[in-house]
């Protein structure tokens, strides 16, 4: 089932928000990293601008080192919690030239010690700024795969395990992408478009 499901969502071709987009384009851990922490708590529209304002400053820990916390914090408004997220960027950066050599971790056991840094945003990290097989499990995510029937779980942790044991693993590192623009698009939490839905036939239609 899952195949014909990740094939539907493809033929779909469904339009990604500029963030998103942005996103599938850095290639780069560093700038996934900080564009992911922006992210959190708020929607594409604002992240987006607020991405690009902070990338005029700065693209790497050791520019970003350069810039008054004032400044970045400008720059970032008016995501959510910007100024914990100036902050949070800044003693990243510091931490990530003086304790690895300025390069970002590829481990999820040192990415989450950055404070501000959870599983959701290390697994990223590493799928899309390492090439590397993990599942980002976001609101989406932990929505879709639960509203269609192929996990039952209660936290995005717990998802994201669950995904681990059952989700083959050419998915891990596109599953974020396809199934976070599915629900931007189609499958939302209020008022889904089921009648658009290409994956409506493998849905077991239990919509909160």
């Amino acid at each position: 089932m899952i195949d014909k499901i990740i094939q539907a969502l493809k033929n779909a071709n469904q339009p990604r928000s500029e963030f998103v987009q942005l996103m599938e384009e850095f290639k780069d851990p560093y700038l996934v990293l900080i564009g992911c922490i922006l992210s959190l708590r708020t929607n594409d529209k604002t992240t987006y601008p607020a991405t690009l304002r902070m990338l005029e400053l700065a693209k790497s820990p050791q520019e970003m080192l350069k810039i008054p916390y004032e400044n970045l914090a400008k720059a970032i408004y008016p995501v959510g919690f910007y100024e914990n997220k100036a902050r949070q960027i800044i003693d990243l950066s510091r931490l990530i030239v003086e304790e690895f050599n300025g390069k970002v971790p590829d481990e999820i056991e040192d990415l989450i010690r950055f404070n501000g840094v959870g599983r959701k945003t290390a697994n990223l990290v590493l799928a899309k700024g390492f090439n590397k097989p993990a599942i980002c499990v976001d609101v989406h995510v932990h929505r879709i795969f639960n509203r269609i029937g192929y996990i039952q779980t209660k936290t995005p942790e717990e998802t994201e395990f669950a995904l681990r044991e059952i989700l083959p693993i050419k998915y891990w590192i596109d599953i974020n992408t396809l199934i976070v623009t599915h629900g931007q698009n189609i499958c939302k939490s209020r008022n889904p478009k089921c009648s658009d839905c290409p994956i409506l036939n493998y849905c077991n239609k239990n919509i909160e």
